[in-house]
């Protein structure tokens, strides 16, 4: 079976557990930075610019935010962290709300933590790394905002991070852009083969990946 991405239509909110969707569809996680762009790549995903909305205020997002895509899978963007707006209590709280989530018994068949590739990991995104490799799910580091950098920026920034997360090479390293769409048929096709489907790939799918 196959999965169109640009049938991709938001499905609802959930603040606890108790309000999540029924497990019945495999679901995508989403994890990283509030300020990494996971709602842009949503929208990226889906080719359609308002699905996901995105916040110009860092850490405004505090739900658990499902997105069906084509009746196939789910979309799963979990709370980010690092609101530096938020009171430590709150922040407390949707950092329990994704540990509660991580550690439930969701249909997960990958986790995407996003990380920025102009900068290097931090704190939070090194204990995510810890649990991922513990968790013994699939997961990818998706690295955003690539057309920041060059071609051979992004070689030697994927390098330093593969570095300080502890891996062994850059293979679980794919740098995507918004802007220019490198990387975004690629991941699409990774999120496909992770729910045992297969990408139609867009009629204007380009060379960058």
């Amino acid at each position: 079976m196959s999965v169109n991405f640009r049938k991709t239509t938001f499905l609802g909110l959930a603040a606890r557990l108790d309000q999540c969707p029924p497990p019945d569809r495999p679901e995508i996680v989403m994890s990283g930075r509030s300020n990494v762009g996971k709602s842009s790549l949503i929208n990226a995903l889906a080719d359609h610019r308002g699905l996901a909305k995105v916040s110009q205020s860092p850490g405004k997002t505090r739900h658990i935010i499902y997105f069906n895509v084509d009746n196939q899978l789910r979309l799963t963007d979990l709370p980010g962290f690092g609101f530096a707006r938020v009171a430590r209590d709150e922040q407390a709280r949707f950092s329990q709300l994704t540990d509660q989530y991580l550690n439930s018994d969701r249909p997960v068949v990958l986790i995407l933590h996003l990380l920025d590739i102009r900068h290097q990991p931090n704190t939070h995104d090194l204990q995510m790394m810890e649990w991922l490799m513990a968790s013994g799910l699939p997961w990818q580091i998706v690295l955003t905002k690539a057309d920041k950098l060059s071609r051979a920026q992004q070689e030697r920034q994927k390098q330093q991070i593969a570095k300080t997360l502890g891996l062994p090479d850059t293979s679980q390293l794919l740098a995507v852009s918004i802007q220019n769409r490198q990387g975004i048929e690629t991941l699409r096709s990774v999120i496909a083969a992770a729910a045992g489907l297969a990408n139609v790939p867009s009629p204007d799918a380009a060379a960058v990946d």
